[in-house]
């Protein structure tokens, strides 16, 4: 054993599959590499395993309802969420993976699991139809786009009879994934001082209506995950968006207008190693914001505007030699071109670049596809990925620049 998981706290979900039995031993192996864990069973796993079996293995009482059987004592799913370093379900099956991906709340794993604020870690298990079947898919990459990390299932002889892919990962293997996990990178984003901007602006018209855009912030926030895994010290500047980071060292500051962002920018803005420019920001707001809401009077309604501060520019002006500065160019024609000039005027070191013309990617998806245009206008382009691999692609990028 490496000593990476020693004290690590595992918040182990297991649910109704019969590679609930893999639980039983992956418990064992975690334990054994000095990991703090607790289960939580599914109402569906207590057909496969005895609660007694992984409580007796984990050395903490297994859970599998929110109240105690005798006594009524509550168990608080708030607690055990934010008591774990990681969340890790597995087996996942179908049911449970689509419960997550939709929020259906009806037992104390998905209570659990909805209040996590730590990494989520998915390892499915099901037959080999189910996997591949179209919802469950789609359900993966819904789970991929908030942050989470699907462990790859195996390929082999399944519960059903068939051969095929489906097959849980095997316990060593996801022992294996969560030591790679948690290993320390030796990555030259460590200590660097990064901030990430990302989501929409809402320019308020009156106490009821904004200008505003389809922004979902999933892109930026997947960047501040993945640089905050690498050891830097990260900080989102998030406008309005109900997503949330799933690293808990990445500090957010909520914020609803360009100027919002934009002060709060300025003020890390002298320290920071990195900035990394990935919130659609309004180009421009009311000219006035009206106290009580505009009642509707003619035909028409003229709403007099005024230009917003450029953020990224601001700061392009001021760039030190020792800051990196990365932007993000959403085009819908002269792509390139368009993403070159905004590189120049906005002193970028590069940009990244999508177009709403490419299926799949832009505002609310879950995957994205870039293309990354640097200063000496060499263009790297990658094909349509997740967010979070995404991330990884743009953040191999900054590595390079600040060696």
């Amino acid at each position: 054993m490496s000593g990476i998981l020693k004290n690590k706290k595992i918040l182990l979900g297991v649910c109704g599959s019969i590679a609930a039995y893999k639980a039983v031993f992956l418990t064992r192996l975690l334990v054994k590499a000095g990991a703090e864990v607790k289960v939580i069973m599914s109402n569906a796993a207590l057909d496969f395993v005895q609660p007694l079996t992984f409580a007796t293995l984990s050395k903490n009482e297994c859970l599998s309802a929110y109240t105690k059987a005798e006594g009524g004592q509550w168990n608080n799913h708030v607690d055990l969420a934010l008591w774990a370093d990681v969340m890790l379900i597995a087996p996942a099956t179908v049911g449970t993976l689509a419960k997550m991906a939709h929020a259906i709340c009806d037992n104390l794993l998905i209570g659990t699991y909805l209040s996590t604020r730590c990494p989520v870690l998915i390892a499915p298990a099901m037959d080999e139809d189910m996997y591949h079947h179209p919802a469950n898919q789609e359900n993966l990459k819904k789970l991929q786009g908030f942050g989470h990390h699907i462990i790859p299932v195996g390929n082999g002889e399944l519960a059903s009879g068939l051969f095929g892919d489906g097959r849980m990962a095997e316990p060593e293997d996801i022992v294996g994934y969560l030591e790679e996990f948690f290993q320390p990178q030796d990555s030259p984003l460590r200590g660097k001082k990064v901030v990430v901007t990302a989501g929409p602006t809402y320019e308020h018209i009156d106490p009821v209506r904004f200008i505003g855009n389809h922004s979902s912030g999933k892109m930026g926030i997947a960047l501040a995950d993945t640089i905050a895994h690498l050891g830097a010290e990260v900080t989102l500047i998030l406008g309005p968006s109900s997503l949330k980071p799933s690293q808990p060292t990445v500090k957010v500051v909520s914020v609803s207008s360009a100027t919002e962002m934009y002060q709060e920018a300025e003020r890390l803005y002298d320290e920071l190693d990195v900035i990394v420019f990935a919130a659609a920001v309004a180009d421009y707001a009311p000219m006035h914001i009206e106290a009580h809401k505009i009642k509707k009077k003619g035909e028409s309604f003229t709403l007099e505007l005024k230009k917003n501060v450029d953020i990224a520019a601001t700061f392009g002006e001021v760039k030190k030699k020792d800051q990196l500065s990365v932007g993000f160019a959403l085009e819908t024609q002269n792509e390139e071109f368009n993403a070159k000039e905004k590189l120049k005027k906005k002193n970028f070191d590069f940009i990244v670049l999508n177009s709403l013309a490419d299926q799949g990617a832009g505002f609310k998806h879950d995957t994205n596809k870039i293309s990354i245009v640097d200063n000496n206008s060499d263009i790297q382009s990658f094909e349509l990925k997740s967010k979070t691999e995404v991330a990884k692609d743009i953040v191999r990028m900054i590595e390079s620049k600040l060696i």
